[in-house]
């Protein structure tokens, strides 16, 4: 059933967001400055909220994510939540198209400490995941997409190059105000998260789901998805073995 329009934001959500943030535990000083020194710069105020960074911090966590990769950079806000649940030794890849995004981004990590942790690849997202493919580096262990969203389904494709049977892919921004649901939508970014989320329905490597959320950032959802381990294949997979390697 296609969507009845555009939902406006409930003031309550962004409350209820401010609350469970600080019940949690508030940002801190370096988060605070990823955010200040973001809006100096001028970026756009698109980063993902502070209970939904600790959420990407708490996943990576739970699957004990020694490597992350991480599309659409921004300003380094969800980078550092990521960086963070790092284990000793893990290591983060970040890609950002914009260079001064860029730019902010290493500054910001500078200032968190944590730099050392993690690889800002500047140019298009396609390009620097072919090159990921061709370097051999990967497997993941798991994947934050958040970047242009006609981009999804190709880089979903790259991703997958790049996985291993257990990793995790989040991707933010699927919903789009409900308006996913309309398959007549000339909106490019509906049309890619739609084309996106067919193809993890579909395609039989892949457990996904995605669900609406609301909150500071409006009306909006996560699409989430396990790399399944191969069908004749039940033991672990050996150190290194991506999903689209032969």
């Amino acid at each position: 059933m296609a969507s009845s329009g555009p939902h406006p934001d409930d003031p309550k959500w962004g409350e209820v967001d401010r609350f469970l943030a600080e019940l949690f535990g508030p940002d801190d000083p370096a988060l605070e400055g990823a955010l200040r020194s973001s809006e100096a710069a001028g970026l756009p105020s698109i980063q993902v909220s502070a209970v939904q960074g600790r959420l990407l911090g708490l996943l990576a966590r739970l699957v004990g994510a020694r490597t992350i990769l991480e599309i659409g950079t921004l300003g380094g806000y969800s980078t550092i939540w990521l960086a963070r649940a790092l284990p000793p030794g893990g290591r983060l890849t970040t890609l950002e198209i914009e260079p001064t995004h860029a730019q902010v981004e290493r500054a910001n990590l500078d200032r968190a400490g944590l730099s050392h942790l993690v690889d800002v690849v500047n140019g298009p997202a396609r390009d620097s995941l072919a090159r990921l493919v061709a370097e051999g580096r990967g497997p993941f262990d798991f994947v934050f997409l958040d970047a242009d969203k006609p981009g999804y389904p190709e880089y979903l494709a790259g991703v997958l190059r790049l996985a291993r049977p257990g990793t995790l892919l989040v991707a933010d921004n699927v919903i789009r105000h409900g308006a996913v649901d309309d398959p007549h939508s000339t909106d490019p970014r509906v049309q890619g998260v739609r084309r996106f989320l067919e193809l993890l329905a579909a395609d039989p490597r892949l457990e996904a789901t995605a669900l609406q959320t609301v909150g500071s950032k409006g009306y909006d959802g996560w699409a989430l998805a396990r790399v399944r381990a191969e069908p004749d294949d039940e033991a672990p997979a050996p150190p290194g073995a991506a999903v689209g390697k032969k």
